[in-house]
């Protein structure tokens, strides 16, 4: 029986990762941080099922004391500040957590258990301004952000201790992956949450930021499946892991809508755009310009023909399924607090 140490276990992925390990008959060891409250987050199911150890990407010693409790098989590096707009606000905790934590869990591993895998969560936020499309693993990175930058570093120093110590330890160049676990504060989530409260009297509107950009979005349980992959070859190597589709946040919007019978007319452009409830003439949507990016990111579109190929990944999830999942699983939690029925056709 293997064990498999997994930082940040309590977000979306974690918690996709850790269901999929332990459906693979694995010791799981999670890590995470002391609080004043408990907060299992998104393991709340499982909490009984895995061994969490307190620890803290920036604190190599408490890392090291993880890595023996552990003794890991495999370790997955997903923990992160990993929301690009607080990144500007805390740059430094971001630069130590996303940049700096990964050097301190290559460490632990190096010095404890130098033959374990590690995988390291890196993102599609590297290549930035992107200098072609769709991006592979050798195109150019280009970061637009803080965190896309610590992410950088994180993406090399993992490459570094591949090639200096030998260590089996890969990458995976993870595009935009939502779920029904996502955070409300991200951008899909958001939205499929405001459409839930719009259609259930509960919000008038929702504000957006850029409408235009476009990203690859993927579903997490499909995602975290080649994190496993890439640790289960003969060779560390890392890995493009998208849909090879691209579609604006406009679209996002109209397809989360769609979902609740509400079908969106667009009016007005720029910072003055707005859509309209076709049936009722409500304005449903807004653009705010403090959801803006300082320097944005205008389209993130991966193609996977590598990880495809090599790993015989493919995705399960599509893009319709993707929102009408998150969707549903906004509709029944709000339904049931407010005790509203309403059921999707």
């Amino acid at each position: 029986m293997k064990n498999a140490l997994v930082t940040g276990i309590t977000g979306q992925d974690g918690s996709y990762l850790a269901e999929l390990l332990l459906s693979k008959g694995y010791n799981v060891y999670g890590i995470w941080r002391r609080k004043a409250n408990v907060d299992y987050g998104n393991i709340s199911h499982l909490k009984d099922e895995i061994n969490l150890i307190y620890a803290d990407m920036t604190d190599l010693s408490s890392l090291i004391s993880a890595v023996k409790i552990s003794q890991p098989d495999e370790v997955y590096n997903l923990a992160a500040q990993s929301f690009v707009a607080s990144s500007w606000d805390t740059p430094l905790n971001t630069a130590e957590t996303d940049a700096l934590g990964v050097t301190n869990i290559l460490e632990a591993i190096r010095l404890v258990k130098p033959d374990a895998r590690f995988y390291q969560a890196s993102t599609s936020e590297m290549f930035g301004l992107v200098q072609e499309i769709p991006q592979t693993e050798k195109t150019p990175f280009y970061p637009r952000s803080p965190y896309g930058v610590a992410k950088l570093y994180g993406h090399w120093i993992t490459k570094n201790y591949r090639e200096s110590y030998n260590i089996f330890a890969c990458s995976g160049i993870l595009f935009n992956h939502e779920s029904e676990r996502r955070g409300l504060e991200f951008v899909t989530r958001k939205i499929t949450n405001s459409a839930v409260k719009i259609k259930l009297g509960l919000q008038d509107c929702v504000e957006l930021g850029n409408l235009d950009s476009k990203r690859d979005w993927g579903h997490s349980e499909d995602y975290v499946r080649a994190m496993w992959l890439m640790l289960q070859q003969d060779t560390p190597d890392d890995f493009v892991i998208a849909t090879n589709e691209t579609r604006t946040v406009r679209e996002f919007a109209e397809t989360a809508f769609r979902c609740l019978d509400i079908e969106i007319d667009w009016q007005g452009s720029g910072v003055d755009e707005i859509g309209v409830d076709r049936a009722t003439g409500k304005t449903v949507v807004k653009v705010n310009k403090k959801f803006f990016r300082p320097a944005e990111v205008d389209i993130l579109l991966g193609n996977p023909e590598k990880a495809e190929k090599i790993l015989g990944w493919k995705r399960n999830v599509n893009f319709s399924q993707l929102v009408e999942r998150m969707v549903k699983n906004d509709l029944n939690l709000l339904s049931s607090r407010n005790n509203k029925i309403i059921k999707l056709k």
